[in-house]
């Protein structure tokens, strides 16, 4: 049997739902039917590291709001996929366009409708907080909960096994 930490060693994507890994779930809707959500500012630090460091990052979320969208783009993710009924589709598309094999794709997921991309990634993930279902069936669970660090747990973890991570002489801010 291959150990966590072993499988990370080819990953060289990221694929993250967003709604409850990105943020803790929490959904505010105003009367215009604006949504918000909150996120981590340390998971989206992880995030636009991992862009600047060559890595491919990628949202894909069933949600579908404008917020999501912004926030990737501040992020420098530019392959953000929302809407997505049937999420394993646009994974086999996002593979297609990267030129990637699941083995190279680390994702994390949080609920019934990631399992699909979680049994076929290289390495599956999830936050502390994550259905069961999910918890039970991950090669990973994080420590933190969604919207709380679990992305960047997960980021941090593989760019410190390529020697990507910080380096005091090598700062790329």
């Amino acid at each position: 049997m291959i150990n966590y930490k072993e499988k990370l060693e080819p990953i060289r994507a990221f694929v993250f739902d967003f709604d409850g890994v990105m943020t803790d779930g929490s959904v505010w809707v105003y009367a215009d039917r604006e949504t918000v959500r909150c996120g981590n500012i340390k998971d989206g630090f992880a995030v636009q590291y991992a862009v600047k460091k060559g890595y491919i990052v990628a949202v894909i979320s069933g949600a579908t709001s404008a917020s999501i969208d912004n926030r990737m783009q501040m992020l420098g993710v530019d392959q953000c996929y929302t809407g997505c009924g049937d999420k394993i589709h646009t994974y086999n598309e996002f593979l297609q366009r990267n030129n990637l094999t699941d083995s190279q794709v680390l994702c994390m997921g949080d609920d019934l409708p990631d399992y699909p991309i979680l049994r076929r990634a290289g390495v599956s993930a999830c936050p502390a907080d994550a259905a069961v279902e999910i918890k039970e069936m991950v090669d990973y669970v994080s420590l933190y909960n969604g919207g709380h660090g679990c992305v960047r747990d997960v980021i941090e973890q593989v760019l410190r096994l390529h020697g990507d991570w910080f380096h005091e002489d090598a700062v790329i801010w």
